[in-house]
């Protein structure tokens, strides 16, 4: 007789084909009804809520009353919550993102009895390699999941392990979450559905049968009970039970399981649906912006330089409540109706927002609290580095081991007229600020024999604040007494420069006071011809010809290609008569700066795409001590359904294979990809922030789709994939839909598109180093002077191992790492002890200033 275990369950994407409040409408309805329902009918044994908790808060929001009845519920052990949040993309988020999705549901779970043990994985589109290692480390043995599971697996269960060894036993549900859906009214009618499914995946099965007895948004069938009992009395080859996860998961067999290790990726039995990573860049680049400002910046920065008692804690909550809500996967994947795609660009802007502003204080703090007058450069960073900075210096004229970007005079302008003549001067005045970087900050009128004399004190900064349309009105009044008097008016500012300076040794989580300093470092040098850029440690020319740079001789990086899709939100898919466009009609290039600090050439290249004329203008730019070349191109986008690539070329090439971040790990892929009877393999694979292919490092700002071309010779990174259908029906390269088959507007991409990437050919390069220097600047703060903070030091020094986190906790601070290579290494912490505690705080060791982290290990440490 084979055990049916039926786990009763709606899946709830909280927004996809239609807005969350449309979905939340349709959930208080269902839970309304079912909570009370469930209540009664004590056959009806479980329900799983969908193993995430923003569920149970977006429910109890609208009705609060029902806590009591939920909180019954669960403690009587027949609903289930969490371990999750969210249910999320594993792949398009950052390992933290998940790491507080996690905390956070079951921080929330836990006012509820506490969360389901397992970690319910249902329609993730596959999962990263280092999971087995996070749900260990929340005390968790089990999982379920279904896309993303390789043909090497053969049972319906495997034992699945992280790079480090952590391993978890996963439930695979060959057919997916719903294979139990629809329960019909009628026992018979179950028994033969229960039967036909046996012969579909009985090869799988090593004992039992896990029934999912739900689908998306589905109601709960009252029927249940009734229903299962009659079966069980009516025949003898199954044994039907409605239980729940962690009961069915308790004595599955364990013995013969297959094992796998590392990240599921393959399409082989079900859609992994490999397109979204590049659907909707907007939205991946508006993710990689919060995050990077909540985990990069803000959350370090306030932890190291706020005092504990001012700890933004109820700041830093509100902005990664928008993240983790975000990061759901039809959310982050933005495979949604455009209006739901509109609130999550609007939860990730509120989150960056909330994040820089903390940062900018912390900042200020540090300022406010140094000894000596002067600029201060701050390091949001682990390492200690060099790097550029912008300072605005009185006075005028060169300065030293510096480059100028603008002077001030000290005459801004000088105007003589008649009074009646006055308003077309004042009317350019709108406000104190008058333009990008000079505010008004006060105006003096003296009155003569004949005239007025007007002075309009100007500054970079504003220095005080006043009403500028009462001086105004004061104005017109004075110059309206007598109109055909001379005025004479003059804009004074304190001469000024803003000027680019390199500092350099900036200690990790630290501070250095600025001085003024001959350059250390070779200047970047623009060629004499206008087409190149130099700096003693890397080399790029332009090639008139097509807009492609070479990088110290090799050429051919930045290859614009472009060609249709006629696939959709999920799919990437060419038409049968495909048009690629990768050679522009014309080039021109022109100096933006010449050095010695930076040095940008502005490249602009004009294509056609389909019948319609496109500009697309790309900046490249050279800094001195750098080993990179960084890019920045923008465009008009004023066609649909098309993928745009830059294609760079891999200088050691050909190669067998490519490295590229994910979430706590580098992961090591082929150059092909597994599909199946449902989806064709492609190897577009995702990178968080960076991808390796030999001496090649590209690192980006949420460019996550890249692939390796040319039998391993170049690598393509998607800027763009544009189209109009949130799923179609019978994709060549996807037979089956991935959702409802909806005309979208937003995926198109109409408009102003932007990528922000940079590239190494150093083979010794850092790439976790060249992420922070592409994109994680040095800050800069005047500093009065008065306080006790020297001129440089650090405020936590961390080595040995990347830094994911450093927040506070309670009165200390709370510090999470990885180790990325496959060799144990020794983390530091200088003279600070501690313990190593798991994701959810318990204790596991005490340490004394370091510890060894095993080879790919992740490890949370309170100091």
């Amino acid at each position: 007789m084979r055990r049916v275990a039926i786990v009763p369950h709606t899946h709830w994407d909280r927004e996809w084909y239609a807005p969350f409040q449309t979905f939340r409408l349709r959930l208080v309805e269902l839970l309304d009804s079912f909570l009370p329902a469930l209540e009664r009918d004590l056959s009806y044994a479980h329900f799983l809520l969908d193993g995430q908790m923003a569920v149970v808060d977006d429910y109890l929001e609208v009705r609060p009353e029902e806590e009591e009845r939920l909180r019954r519920l669960a403690a009587s052990g027949r609903l289930s919550m969490g371990p999750w949040y969210i249910l999320m993309d594993e792949f398009l988020v950052s390992g933290e993102t998940i790491v507080r999705n996690l905390q956070r549901g079951l921080t929330r779970a836990a006012a509820f009895g506490g969360a389901s043990p397992v970690g319910y994985l249902p329609d993730m589109f596959g999962h990263i390699a280092q999971m087995p290692q996070l749900l260990q480390q929340a005390g968790m043995a089990h999982t379920v999941v279904w896309r993303g599971v390789p043909s090497a697996v053969d049972r319906n269960a495997f034992w699945w392990s992280a790079p480090d060894g952590s391993t978890v036993r996963a439930e695979f549900m060959p057919k997916g979450y719903g294979n139990g859906a629809a329960i019909p009214d009628d026992a018979k009618a179950l028994v033969r559905r229960i039967a036909a499914h046996d012969a579909e995946v009985g090869s799988f099965l090593l004992d039992g049968m896990l029934w999912m007895n739900g689908t998306d948004h589905q109601v709960p069938q009252p029927w249940l009970g009734r229903v299962v009992a009659e079966a069980n009395d009516i025949q003898s080859d199954y044994r039907l039970e409605v239980t729940s996860l962690a009961a069915y998961l308790a004595d599955a067999p364990t013995e013969g399981l297959p094992s796998w290790t590392g990240e599921l990726r393959s399409g082989a039995m079900s859609n992994l649906l490999m397109g979204v990573g590049s659907n909707r860049v907007d939205v991946k680049q508006a993710a990689a912006r919060a995050e990077r400002s909540l985990e990069r910046r803000a959350e370090p920065l306030c932890a190291l330089f706020f005092p504990a008692s001012s700890w933004p804690g109820s700041l830093l909550d509100l902005a990664w409540r928008e993240v983790i809500r975000n990061s759901a996967h039809d959310s982050v994947c933005a495979c949604s109706a455009d209006e739901a795609v509109d609130a999550v660009l609007v939860r990730y802007a509120e989150a960056r927002q909330i994040a820089e502003g903390l940062a900018a204080r912390a900042v200020d703090a540090v300022g406010a609290s140094m000894a000596n007058a002067g600029v201060v450069v701050v390091n949001a960073s682990p390492r200690t580095r060099g790097g550029l900075v912008e300072l605005l210096l009185p006075g005028d004229g060169p300065v030293s081991g510096a480059q100028v970007l603008r002077s001030r005079t000290a005459t801004l302008a000088e105007h003589r007229l008649s009074g009646r003549e006055l308003g077309g001067i004042l009317g350019q005045i709108r406000s104190q600020q008058l333009d990008e970087d000079t505010y008004v900050n006060a105006i003096r009128v003296e009155e003569t024999d004949d005239g007025l004399d007007i002075v309009i004190e100007a500054d970079a900064r504003l220095r005080t604040e006043f009403l500028v349309e009462e001086a105004k009105r004061d104005l017109y009044a004075r110059a309206g007494a007598n109109p055909d008097a001379p005025v004479r008016v003059r804009i004074e500012q304190p001469p000024s420069r803003r000027v680019l300076v390199r500092v350099d040794d900036v200690p990790g989580f630290g501070w250095k006071l600025w001085e003024m300093a001959p350059a250390t470092v070779e200047p970047v040098v623009v060629g004499d011809d206008g087409m190149s850029m130099a700096n003693g440690l890397v080399s790029a020319a332009v090639d008139s010809g097509d807009g492609t740079f070479s990088v110290d001789g090799v050429a051919g990086f930045d290859r614009l290609v472009d060609s249709l899709d006629c696939g959709d939100t999920y799919n990437y898919c060419p038409p049968e008569n495909d048009v690629v466009v990768d050679t522009p009609s014309s080039v021109d290039v022109r100096v933006l700066e010449r050095g010695p600090i930076r040095a940008r050439l502005e490249v602009t290249r004009s294509f056609t795409w389909q019948d319609r004329a496109v500009v697309v203008v790309t900046v490249l730019e050279l800094q001195a001590g750098e080993r990179a070349v960084r890019v920045h191109t923008t465009f008009d986008n004023p066609v649909g359904d098309h993928r745009l690539r830059a294609v760079f070329p891999i200088p050691d090439g050909p190669v067998s294979s490519s490295s590229a971040e994910c979430a706590f790990a580098v992961v090591t892929r082929g150059l092909t990809a597994e599909g199946g009877p449902s989806e064709l393999g492609l190897p577009t694979f995702p990178s968080r922030r960076f991808v390796r292919a030999g001496a090649l490092t590209v690192v980006h700002e949420g460019l996550l789709e890249y692939e390796v071309v040319d039998e391993g010779r170049a690598l393509a990174l998607t800027l763009l994939r544009a189209t109009g259908m949130l799923s179609r029906v019978e994709l060549a390269y996807r037979p089956l839909p991935a959702g409802p088959p909806i005309p979208l507007d937003g995926p198109q991409m109409l408009g102003r598109c932007e990528a922000r990437y940079a590239v190494c050919t150093d083979p010794d390069a850092d790439p976790f180093a060249l992420v922070d220097d592409m994109f994680l600047p040095l800050e800069v703060v005047s500093a009065p002077g008065g306080g006790t903070r020297p001129d440089t030091g650090s405020a936590l020094s961390v080595t040995g191992a990347e830094v994911s986190a450093v927040v506070r906790v309670d009165d200390g601070l709370e510090v999470r790492v990885f180790n990325p290579t496959p060799s144990p290494t020794v983390v530091s912490f200088g003279p600070q002890s501690g313990w190593l505690v798991d994701l959810v705080g318990r204790p596991l060791a005490p340490f004394d200033g370091s510890f060894e982290l095993r080879a790919f290990g992740i490890a949370t440490a309170r100091l």
